[in-house]
């Protein structure tokens, strides 16, 4: 094991625990068995990556803005997993395909939760597993809302896994700008050949894009006519998910 990155996170719990108002480098030295020295060399690095801060020449250690940011990152995501269950259950019931919740990690979506269909022919994938944003429907719905830079990110990372894969950025982006206009994304066999589906981001009370929803399936059955009529109880499944998040949405695009 890494010792000195225990010895961060001890210094870090200490920090954080509100038994005493004060938290100075004595204090968290006793409370964690390190010499004063060693909590000192440890807080500095842990206020510069903003993790602790200080109140004060001589004042006292407590968490700072990065502990929140990533507190907050994951909260929402385990907010809208349990939030989204029975929506997502009553889009599985009624479309018969297999739903998807994700989350943007980098350049991919990482599937968080997911409702199988019950067609012998359905897509496949697994909670936990990843696929690249641009090539999938709740990748798409997610990167469509990221600043231009960040799609920029994908210039020389964009790989072809069937012919259907967009592999040029400003092809994506006017694809992107479709998405924002129509309010979902679809996925026409991207990833896997033959397989695609349709997507929505989901907000939460922020006004920040958390996750998006989406089903998939084979495009036999995912027909162009038949993504563009499930899309309205997609955006309704994302709609809700939101609502119940906090978003203040007033109306479907």
């Amino acid at each position: 094991m890494d010792k000195t990155l225990l010895k961060g996170l001890a210094v870090l719990e200490a920090v954080m625990e509100t038994e005493d108002r004060v938290q100075t480098i004595e204090s968290l030295a006793s409370r964690v068995g390190l010499t004063r020295s060693n909590t000192h060399r440890t807080l500095q690095t842990l206020m510069h990556a903003g993790f602790v801060t200080k109140d004060g020449e001589g004042g006292s250690y407590r968490g700072g803005i990065r502990l929140f940011e990533l507190a907050a990152r994951q909260l929402a995501h385990l907010d809208v997993r349990r939030l989204a269950t029975p929506f997502m259950r009553a889009l599985a019931d009624k479309t018969g395909e297999t739903v998807h919740l994700s989350v943007l990690d980098g350049f991919d979506v990482v599937y968080v939760d997911k409702i199988d269909s019950a067609m012998p022919i359905r897509a496949y994938s697994m909670i936990g597993g990843r696929a690249p944003a641009y090539a999938v429907a709740t990748g798409k719905a997610l990167l469509a809302h990221q600043p231009e830079d960040y799609v920029d990110g994908l210039t020389g990372h964009m790989i072809r896994h069937t012919p259907a894969t967009l592999v040029s950025v400003p092809v994506l982006k006017e694809e992107l700008r479709k998405v924002v206009r129509n309010g979902y994304a679809i996925n026409r066999g991207e990833w896997r050949e033959g397989v695609g589906g349709v997507a929505v981001t989901i907000f939460n009370c922020l006004d920040q894009v958390v996750a998006a929803v989406g089903i998939s399936g084979p495009l036999d059955r995912l027909t162009p006519a038949k993504m563009k009529a499930w899309s309205l109880d997609v955006k309704k499944c994302a709609h809700e998910i939101s609502k119940n998040l906090g978003h203040d949405e007033t109306a479907l695009n």
